[in-house]
């Protein structure tokens, strides 16, 4: 497999355009995003002003605090996509971690688009009083940990697994949600926490007394490296220069991957996944530069070969575009196997009902990959 990258009515977007272009988009939409204030929520509003200027679309962002607040809309098909993280998309297909309950699963998550920008970094951000320097510097300091939010905090574990820690390592500090975290950071009640390198959070954090600093990532330490992408196999080196306290410097040197990836489910429409598709396309030049980072939804920035299946809708307009080829083709048959593949070895545990419902899916779904020749995370 290639390794590149509770709901409250969010913005509810109304002027109407002076002459609205056509599209076969529905007038009103609702996405789920990250927390308010969050950099996928703040270019889920920007893209939503764009809709709106040119279609006349209503788009409602709903934010959510966590992985499976953002995906239980989607499963219940009250809202069209999602704008999510690694969470919503690969662990939500994976079955892992919170999707592992007996009441989630694998799911049939199905990819639009994509932001590949490669500005930013996906980092763990530690108070700038501390006088930390590196990751392995957080050994005995206080982390947050989102309470259903995997993505996060398979995230943070990951850079702690590059400074050769662990959760046993670092005092654990629980919260409800991403904003609570870094408010929590910067109020002095925990001193790291995760983020995207331009979340508008981290720039508040990077203003207050405590300052900002985001630890580095060399990519020459082969072995460090290692060990965080054996913890999240997402995770590229990558050089930021988007983000608080990059800002206007030769950037930062840490990880990333896609995020936002905006996400249906295979019970998508065909033709509303098309349209949406080229309406993120077509808008691009609306609402390119509105939010910080927003620039990696560009078509050029796409990677046809990502770590979940793009809809059918989608592959429809790349292939017109002539971006979709028989590599790629074949690698989204390949993760369309791999979601079937999860989704009957669920079937036949629950068939099973087992006592100890965790242990067994963990090592029923991990038999399921190496049986059907699929790699085996989590």
């Amino acid at each position: 497999m290639k390794h590149t990258i509770g709901l409250i009515a969010g913005a509810v977007l109304l002027a109407a355009p002076l002459a609205a272009q056509e599209t076969s988009l529905p007038k009103q939409m609702s996405w789920t995003a990250y927390d308010t204030g969050s950099a996928g929520y703040n270019q889920a509003v920007a893209i939503g002003a764009a809709l709106q200027d040119t279609y006349g679309i209503n788009l409602r962002v709903l934010p959510g605090k966590n992985d499976v607040s953002r995906t239980e809309p989607l499963r219940q098909g009250r809202v069209e996509f999602s704008a999510t993280g690694v969470g919503g998309s690969f662990m939500a297909q994976e079955g892992a971690f919170d999707f592992g309950a007996e009441n989630w699963g694998p799911q049939p998550i199905r990819v639009i688009a994509a932001n590949n920008g490669g500005a930013i970094n996906l980092g763990v951000g530690v108070a700038g009083d501390l006088g930390i320097e590196e990751f392995s510097d957080l050994k005995g300091k206080r982390v947050a940990y989102i309470v259903g939010a995997p993505a996060l905090n398979v995230n943070t574990e990951a850079y702690l697994a590059y400074g050769g820690l662990t959760w046993d390592d670092v005092e654990v500090v629980e919260f409800g949600g991403f904003g609570a975290s870094w408010k929590g950071l910067i109020e002095g009640q925990v001193d790291a926490a995760f983020a995207s390198t331009n979340s508008g959070m981290a720039y508040e954090a990077a203003s207050s007394p405590r300052g900002l600093f985001w630890p580095p990532v060399d990519p020459e330490k082969a072995d460090a490296v290692a060990a965080m992408q054996a913890v999240a196999p997402f995770f590229v080196p990558n050089v930021a220069s988007v983000g608080a306290t990059i800002d206007g410097t030769d950037g930062y040197a840490g990880a990333g991957y896609a995020y936002p990836v905006l996400v249906g489910t295979d019970a998508t429409d065909e033709g509303l996944a098309y349209a949406m598709t080229k309406a993120m396309v077509d808008l691009y030049p609306s609402f390119e530069g509105k939010a910080p980072g927003i620039n990696g939804w560009a078509l050029d920035k796409q990677d046809m070969q990502w770590v979940a299946p793009y809809h059918d809708g989608a592959i429809r307009y790349y292939t017109e575009a002539g971006l979709w080829s028989d590599e790629a083709q074949a690698h989204n048959d390949n993760l369309i196997a791999r979601q079937q593949a999860l989704a009957a070895a669920w079937e036949e545990l629950k068939a099973e009902a087992p006592e100890n419902w965790e242990e067994a899916w963990a090592e029923k779904r991990r038999e399921a990959l190496a049986a059907g020749g699929f790699e085996v995370v989590f």
